[in-house]
């Protein structure tokens, strides 16, 4: 009985432990997002990259909590919402912080990239229970590292193409005006800067492709059968194919300004709606959904 108790009172330690560091790392995304904000008021580069220096602390402490929040489960910590919210945010933020190492002065997408991992980790703070749980039969697969990886690594990267289209498209009229220089960009090299996207789109839309097979076979192993037309299988189809469009839209000519661009923001908004959408919906109007158990 005193084994139990000290094995109850460490893991309880241990959950405390976590949900504390996790609010810190809460905080000090949601300070970088607030350097970046006074970036874009006062366009000071020093801003900028101070919110880089406090991101990259977030994302230190950020992959300790993932450390310890696999020795805590013995198993990948993304099974229940609040751990893939956990995990999203940190795979969003590192990837934006990689990719960004390419840029020189230009500071404006890591605010919706931010804005985005600050929401994701508030939510699983605010309404979502931490608890540890056992892997439940369905994901006790070869496949569920694997595809679940895979998923969000594509995520994470259709989130930075995100938020460079957006920049791009929010600069460009400013800078046809001869303005806004203070962020980095020109107007000669706003494409360039835009081709970014367009890029993160390619190595992303692979990895997007293998996770809907890797999901067929796992589903196939898991229930007898690939293809169900499950509500979160059919909203992965719908980003698989609007982000198809996006890449063909660009080779289009008279398609690759503002229609591609709004391919790749509609893509953004139907791979959220892949990732937390189909779980509302499913439930508000009672679609049966053998993904809802990631709730």
């Amino acid at each position: 009985m005193d084994l139990l108790q000290d094995i109850v009172s460490r893991n309880a330690f241990l959950l405390t432990f976590e949900v504390r560091l996790f609010w810190l790392v809460a905080f000090i995304y949601g300070t970088g997002c607030f350097f970046l904000l006074l970036y874009i008021i006062f366009r000071s580069g020093h801003l900028g990259k101070a919110s880089h220096a406090i991101l990259w602390t977030g994302i230190t402490l950020h992959t300790g909590l993932i450390i310890l929040r696999t020795f805590e489960g013995g198993r990948a910590p993304f099974q229940t919402l609040y751990e893939s919210l956990s995990w999203f945010a940190w795979s969003a933020t590192i990837t934006y912080l990689f990719v960004s190492r390419r840029w020189k002065d230009v500071y404006l997408p890591g605010f919706f990239v931010t804005l985005i991992s600050v929401g994701a980790c508030m939510y699983a703070l605010l309404s979502r229970s931490p608890d540890v749980k056992p892997l439940s039969p369905p994901l006790q697969s070869y496949w569920f590292e694997w595809h679940v990886t895979l998923a969000f690594l594509s995520y994470a990267v259709f989130v930075v193409s995100f938020a460079v289209e957006m920049s791009c498209l929010i600069l460009k009229p400013f800078l046809k005006r001869g303005m806004a220089q203070d962020f980095g960009l020109s107007l000669d090299g706003l494409d360039e800067f835009r081709g970014t996207a367009v890029r993160l789109v390619l190595f992303g839309f692979p990895l997007l492709t293998f996770c809907i097979f890797s999901g067929a076979a796992w589903a196939n192993e898991a229930w007898g059968r690939y293809w169900s037309w499950d509500p979160k299988e059919t909203w992965s189809l719908i980003t698989w194919t609007v982000f198809a469009v996006y890449l063909h839209s660009m080779a289009i000519p008279s398609m690759r300004g503002l229609p591609a661009s709004l391919f790749n923001i509609l893509g953004f908004i139907c791979m959220m709606m892949t990732f937390l959408g189909v779980n509302w919906l499913a439930k508000l109007l009672g679609i049966p959904s053998l993904h809802v158990y990631a709730v």
